[in-house]
């Protein structure tokens, strides 16, 4: 008795679907991760052009700590599990790292 056995064409298409949600899922979380540096890059921004009121400048400051959280929770996400480039790249502050729990 022989087998029959689907062309090797169709019995790859599941392997090959997978790899397109893969490089999907891949280019997504390329994406997020752009917008989340675009986000931490402009709260720095603001928080390093501002030159008065301290009030003003604590709600600065704790909107770019949750810009540079929300991005290093993305980096993680993507598998860059250390921070050494992006905080040298974006000079992110002490003071911003120091209410991360960083030093």
């Amino acid at each position: 008795m022989s087998s029959v056995r689907p062309p090797s064409i169709l019995s790859n298409r599941s392997e090959q679907t997978l790899n397109v949600l893969e490089y999907e899922l891949l280019a997504e979380k390329a994406a997020a991760l752009g917008r989340s540096g675009d986000r931490a890059g402009e709260a720095l921004a603001r928080l390093n052009a501002h030159h008065g009121d301290a009030d003003q400048r604590r709600v600065l400051l704790k909107a770019a700590t949750e810009a540079v959280y929300a991005y290093f929770i993305q980096r993680e996400l993507c598998g860059l599990r250390k921070h050494d480039d992006a905080i040298r790249d974006y000079a992110i502050p002490r003071e911003v790292l120091a209410r991360l729990g960083a030093s």
